[in-house]
């Protein structure tokens, strides 16, 4: 496998970057909070972009890439669901800028009357509450619902820009011509946990970029900060931390890429690995920053939550590191 971008990957994670610059500036984050911006226009922005017909598996660099740059951007739309929970199992609906995400478990299938009939409740679900459809995982098979099939509440978290929601099905009816055909649910699971160390990373990468703007900048006895000998171990650190993570989750994306079967231990050492990296940047981003960290008005925070819930959501370090050591045990 090869671990460096080809020429074409590098302009296009300039272009990402370059968009996100003038769609998605730190402006625009801070007014979705603060002002109840609507983030539509930039979804379409996406969309008209092709952002969203990166489906393939042959994309998953390409999309990964631009995961990563979300992820540094504080992305407050609805992609990261779509593209890496619903497009795996209906990557036409998504192909067509129509939002997504999936609920993996708490709902289960039943033959009724020639079709379907779901019942039961999923919690934790990523933008559950703004989605259009919903890929729904069940024993019987996966089926796209639409989102308003179903009763959904979302679920106050401290990260101000995620939506999180607890999504109900009650006798809701699906037709056979609604059920994914050779749908992989564990395979869009790897994608899942992939495209959230991928997030976490970029996340990482925005508060290593604000510290080292601050430590620069900020004097005291007349010098920068960033000269101490302390605060550049820290920032060395960070640094470290997030190359490792960034490595481990790009060779998570080449695996599924290549469908190769190591995907599945690669997607687990890539969110156990974004986990670790968020846990230490976290805590020398905000040190580093002093009282600053604290405030509201320091766009620090923003990405401080989104590496944080980044761990949180489809299991921590800690859960996935046991996997890994259960398999080579």
């Amino acid at each position: 496998m090869l671990f460096e971008f080809d020429a074409d990957q590098r302009l296009w994670q300039d272009t990402v970057r370059e968009v996100l610059a003038k769609e998605c500036p730190p402006a625009l984050v801070r007014g979705v909070v603060d002002e109840g911006v609507d983030p539509g226009p930039l979804w379409r922005a996406y969309v008209r972009h092709g952002w969203t017909e990166l489906t393939g598996s042959g994309e998953a660099v390409e999309l990964a890439i631009v995961l990563e740059e979300l992820g540094r951007a504080t992305d407050p739309t609805p992609y990261l669901a779509t593209m890496t929970q619903f497009a795996p199992f209906f990557p036409e609906v998504a192909e067509k800028g129509v939002s997504g995400t999936a609920v993996f478990e708490g709902v289960s299938a039943h033959r009724d009357d020639g079709g379907w009939v779901l019942d039961g409740t999923a919690r934790y679900v990523l933008d559950g509450d703004r989605a259009d459809r919903l890929a729904v995982v069940t024993g019987e098979g996966v089926f796209t619902v639409p989102a308003d099939e179903a009763h959904v509440t979302r679920t106050p978290v401290f990260d101000p820009l995620l939506h999180v929601a607890e999504v109900s099905f009650w006798n809701v009816r699906v037709a056979d011509q609604d059920r994914a055909e050779n749908a992989d649910p564990q395979r869009t699971r790897h994608l899942a946990l992939t495209g959230l160390a991928l997030t976490t990373v970029g996340a990482c990468q925005r508060i290593l970029d604000l510290t080292l703007e601050h430590v620069r900048t900020r004097h005291q006895f007349g010098v920068p900060i960033g000269s101490f000998q302390a605060v550049k171990h820290k920032a060395a650190d960070m640094h470290v931390a997030i190359e490792r993570a960034r490595a481990l989750a790009y060779y998570a994306a080449l695996t599924i890429a290549a469908d190769d079967p190591r995907r599945r231990l690669a997607a687990s050492m890539a969110k156990a690995a974004a986990g670790e990296c968020q846990s230490l940047v976290f805590r020398h981003g905000l040190q580093l920053f002093g009282g600053m960290g604290y405030t509201w008005e320091n766009d620090l925070q923003f990405a401080l939550k989104r590496a944080k819930a980044g761990e949180l959501l489809l299991g921590g370090a800690a859960e996935h590191r046991a996997l890994i050591a259960e398999e080579y045990a």
